[in-house]
């Protein structure tokens, strides 16, 4: 049974991450996730209707409920921010992944968020 749904809405390659199993080690096998990776003009929208802020965020999480939720992963600012910081797409891209995820989960900015980030990420060797 698959319990991670993915949409790309943007046209082109982008760098493949093992999605399904990073939501496992961050959320456990039975969460139910639909994913959706995106561009600043979504990523604004949604950001503008359920925050009330009108930049195009980089990583949104809805949970929906304690067991499923939705994220939209805004891959253009991903890449923009690459760049920024010297790292490579995939990597930034998964940092993103991540963290919505464990906002997902519930935890707020801080250091067990960083912490948790880190495991993860380590995990996958990202």
């Amino acid at each position: 049974m698959r319990t991670t749904d993915i949409k790309i809405t943007l046209r082109g390659p982008w760098p493949r991450l093992p999605f399904e199993k990073m939501k496992c080690a961050a959320l456990g096998g039975r969460y139910e996730l639909s994913l959706v990776i995106c561009g600043d003009s979504l990523a604004r929208r949604l950001n503008k209707k359920h925050r009330r802020k009108t930049y195009a965020a980089n990583v949104l999480s809805f949970p929906l409920s304690r067991t499923e939720g939705e994220m939209f992963l805004n891959a253009r600012a991903s890449a923009r921010e690459a760049h920024t910081y010297g790292v490579s797409v995939r990597a930034r891209l998964a940092l993103l992944f991540v963290h919505g995820l464990l906002h997902l989960k519930g935890l707020p900015h801080g250091r067990t968020m960083e912490r948790e980030e880190a495991r993860i990420l380590h995990a996958f060797d990202l």
